[in-house]
C-alpha cells in the first residue's frame, strides 16, 4: 500500500517521516469550516474527515490516505489559526497562565475502508509576559498554527509548564496512536 498524506503541514510531514513511513503529499484545497452543530470534541475529526473525503476521488486502489486537523480549545472556545498579529497576541494572552486542550482528529481512508479517531492533550502555560508574547508573535509568526503557537517553537520551550498526553498530538499528529491504527488498517 502507498501512503498519501493529505496535509501541507511541515510538522505532520516530518512526524510521519520520523515514524519511518514513505509517503506522497497531496494538499486538500478546501475551506476549513467549523459546523455549528458539531460538538467541540468532534470538530477536529469532522474537519479531517472532510479533507479526506475531498481527496478520496483522487485515490488509487493501493492508496491509504491520512488527513488530520488540530484545534486548540480554551474554555469551550476553539482557537483556530490566527488571522493576524492582533488575534495571535489575543490567543496567547488567553492561554497565558491557563490550561487548554489540544485535539487532533485523524481520518485514515482507502477506497474500501475508513477509520476516524482523535487524541486530546492537556497543556498548561506559565504566565507569559507581554514581551514574551510579542517577541514570539513577531519573530515566529504563528499564523499557520491553531491557538497561535507551536509547542516545538520558542514559546513552547519557555512557556509550557506541563503537558498531559501526547506531545506529538500538540504538534499536529498523535504518532503513537496513528502508528497503532496504521498497523491494524
Amino acid at each position: 500500500m502507498k501512503i498519501i498524506l493529505g496535509s501541507a503541514s511541515p510538522r505532520r510531514q516530518s512526524l510521519l517521516k520520523d515514524l519511518g513511513y514513505s509517503f506522497e503529499v497531496i494538499t486538500p484545497d478546501i475551506e476549513e469550516v467549523v459546523e455549528p452543530n458539531v460538538p467541540i470534541e468532534e470538530v477536529a475529526v469532522d474537519l479531517a474527515t472532510k479533507k479526506a473525503l475531498h481527496l478520496l476521488p483522487n485515490l488509487a486502489k493501493e492508496n491509504i490516505l491520512i488527513c488530520a486537523d488540530t484545534v486548540v480549545v480554551f474554555e469551550q472556545t476553539i482557537l483556530g489559526k490566527p488571522a493576524n498579529r492582533e488575534q495571535a497576541v489575543e490567543y496567547l494572552t488567553m492561554l497565558s497562565g491557563n490550561e487548554h486542550r489540544v485535539i487532533t482528529g485523524v481520518a485514515i481512508m482507502s477506497l474500501d475502508k475508513s477509520i476516524q479517531f482523535s487524541d486530546i492533550t492537556q497543556v498548561r502555560f506559565k504566565i507569559l509576559s507581554s514581551d514574551e508574547i510579542h517577541h514570539y508573535v513577531d519573530h515566529f509568526k504563528p499564523y499557520d498554527k491553531a491557538g497561535a503557537y507551536g509547542i516545538q517553537d520558542w514559546i513552547g520551550l519557555i512557556g509550557v509548564e506541563s503537558i498531559k498526553g501526547s506531545y506529538t498530538n500538540v504538534m499536529g499528529l498523535p504518532t503513537q496512536l496513528l502508528n497503532e491504527k496504521l498497523k491494524s488498517f
